[in-house]
């Protein structure tokens, strides 16, 4: 995919002061000559920064849209703003599976249909594997996967009953990639991967289709999006995103030690991240409305150099040792010839 047009360091714009940005047209994306349909999106984690940019996008096409904010963080007043004639605000805990089937209780009760269901929400610790304890380990793994899990399997029912929808799940670099500072978050991601490579084999016959959105770092230039901090054993601690930064412990905390990699990251690029969010929310908007969706969708150069480097790397890996698997030429001459009466 060319991604150069999304790399722009521009200060914040709004979808109609953004280039025209354009999916292959290998997919069939909405254009002058295939007008897209009013489609009813779910966004799930509307009040993130891509899930912000995402809403906005669809509702100056035309879409409609219930924008699902975190009940966690947000309460119904925050998400006033986004009552209107085309959309709804909505509240859940992905975790929690009765919240998720609330919303589309409400969705169907207003729009009569979903099309589209972005989920967007995601939650991460920033810190050594050993650092982290079982309640981070598993609050990320009920959010990235369990929450997912809540989202497609309620939906379902609905796609098969209308006999078509779409899914657009936020994964990551991180899921096709270990990441020092992020193992736990980078397992949930990869467990998402396996889950959707696998649901989409089950689901093809009723025109369910879905693609792995696969960002890398995304500058936030929406407006209204600041860092938070959170409490963890009477510290605060910086929230960059959705990932919040633990203390290191000593044998972990060197200026050079891989596993302070992610953090390095995160405090080196803070607002200077090379991809748009806001320029991305246009083509995540085109992959919901295109006809031939691709299973991954990768955003900025970072993530097409990072995740094409680690695939190189898997290839020559496999070819390096795969005489363990196969008989060389060699091996396969020095077997004696049988004769037929043997």
């Amino acid at each position: 995919m060319e991604d150069i047009p999304i790399l722009s360091a521009s200060p914040p714009e709004t979808v109609n002061d953004t280039p025209k940005l354009q999916l292959p047209k290998t997919c069939n994306p909405p254009s002058e000559t295939n007008p897209a349909k009013q489609a009813v999106w779910v966004i799930f984690g509307a009040t993130g920064h891509m899930g912000q940019s995402i809403v906005r996008a669809a509702l100056e096409h035309g879409d409609r849209v219930a924008a699902v904010g975190w009940r966690h963080q947000n309460s119904q007043g925050h998400m006033e703003h986004w009552q209107s004639e085309n959309s709804i605000g909505l509240l859940c805990d992905v975790r929690v599976r009765d919240t998720v089937d609330s919303v589309y209780n409400s969705t169907m009760e207003r729009f009569g249909r979903i099309d589209i269901v972005a989920n967007c929400t995601g939650y991460g610790v920033i810190g050594a594997c050993e650092d982290q304890d079982e309640y981070e380990l598993r609050n990320q793994f009920e959010t990235n996967f369990f929450g997912v899990l809540h989202i497609i399997q309620l939906a379902l029912p609905i796609f098969r009953s209308q006999n078509q929808g779409r899914f657009l799940i936020f994964s990551s670099t991180s899921g096709a990639l270990g990441v020092p500072g992020l193992g736990p978050y980078c397992a949930t991601k990869y467990a998402v991967e396996g889950l959707i490579e696998s649901m989409l084999y089950e689901v093809d016959a009723y025109n369910i289709k879905a693609t792995l959105v696969e960002p890398g770092h995304m500058r936030r230039d929406e407006p209204n999006t600041i860092d938070t901090e959170s409490v963890k054993d009477g510290m605060r601690v910086k929230c960059y995103g959705h990932f919040l930064m633990l203390p290191y412990s000593e044998p972990y905390s060197g200026d050079n030690a891989p596993a302070s990699h992610a953090k390095r990251i995160v405090q080196w690029l803070n607002d200077r991240q090379p991809t748009s969010v806001v320029k991305s929310a246009e083509l995540i908007w085109q992959l919901g409305h295109c006809s031939f969706p691709p299973l991954r969708l990768l955003l900025g150069t970072y993530a097409v150099e990072s995740i094409r480097d680690r695939l190189r790397s898997t290839i020559e890996e496999i070819e390096d040792w795969k005489h363990l698997s196969f008989p060389t030429d060699a091996e396969e001459e020095e077997q004696p010839i049988k004769d037929e009466g043997e």
